[in-house]
């Protein structure tokens, strides 16, 4: 056998089925992967993979080495992070998943965070895909609802409420709702969830007939239009109240029919549970917990 290094590029490759890809969580190019891979191959004398020109699987010979193989890498990686957990100081580059609208959050928070831990270098994507922490190589990830993944361990960081909001130009020209049966004569910006084409329901405090007749005026993958679309005048949008935060927002949405709005979210921080935590995310996700949606 190689080395451990060969090893480790055998696993990567086997978990995303991708030299490229386990070239770049490893920081190497796929040619280096695809070769540590090969010289593994000849010195235990079977195939590994079955390799096309798209993607990579795992012979019947691989498949029985992977699972041997993913445990020591496991252990490997549990022995370093203990390691590390003996220094005091968070250090290293932290990868965080937070949704697109989470950077009205976040990005308030970074300047303090960073002066108070200079040696962790943060690499945040915004992006509402729901991600695979373990497979991507994400350390955190912030995402809203119930934790589905019995893999991970999550932090609850505080709730948000959902408010109906347009604005005062828009309210001008239409009128003001007074009660919830309104909203059928009205403009209404509707979020459909990615990757489909549900949309998110209105839960409104009239009841099910009322919120299942919303009118579909417009509708986006995407809170940050919404909220573009309801500051231009467009129509009523339906959005998580600390997008309101900021004066200027603030000015330039009026909240309506708030006593029909009650429906809470909240955001929790996620970590993959077979790893310790390290100093880097147990800072980071204090922080939030501490720092994001304070006094809610």
């Amino acid at each position: 056998m190689d080395s451990l290094s060969g090893l480790l590029a055998f696993v990567r490759a086997a978990e995303l089925r991708s030299f490229v890809a386990a070239g770049e969580r490893l920081g190497v190019s796929a040619s280096a992967v695809g070769k540590s891979v090969a010289r593994l191959e000849e010195s235990l004398g079977v195939r590994l993979f079955n390799r096309s020109t798209r993607r990579i699987n795992l012979t019947d010979e691989g498949a029985l080495f992977f699972e041997r193989c993913q445990r020591i890498v496991s252990e490997i990686e549990n022995a370093e992070a203990e390691m590390a957990r003996i220094s005091d100081a968070p250090r290293g580059k932290l990868r965080v998943s937070m949704p697109a609208v989470g950077y009205r959050m976040l990005v308030p928070l970074l300047s303090e965070f960073t002066a108070f831990y200079p040696e962790v270098e943060l690499d945040v994507d915004f992006n509402d895909r729901i991600v695979d922490l373990i497979a991507e190589g994400i350390d955190v990830a912030v995402r809203g609802g119930e934790l589905a993944d019995s893999r991970l361990m999550a932090r609850r960081l505080g709730p948000f409420r959902l408010i109906l909001t347009g604005a005062p130009e828009y309210f001008q020209r239409r009128g003001m709702p007074q009660r919830p049966e309104d909203l059928l004569n009205h403009a209404c910006l509707r979020y459909r969830y990615p990757g489909g084409q549900q949309l998110q329901a209105w839960n409104l405090s009239e009841g099910e007939p009322v919120s299942l007749r919303i009118p579909v005026t417009l509708s986006f993958n995407s809170i940050e239009a919404l909220i573009h679309a309801a500051q231009e005048g467009l129509g009523i949008a339906y959005l998580p109240d600390f997008t309101l935060c900021q004066p200027v927002d603030a000015r330039r949405l009026v909240p309506v029919l708030e006593q029909h709005t009650q429906e809470q979210g909240f955001f929790s921080a996620l970590w993959p549970s077979n790893r310790h935590m390290l100093p880097k995310v147990r800072v980071f996700v204090d922080y939030l917990a501490q720092h994001m949606l304070p006094l809610r």
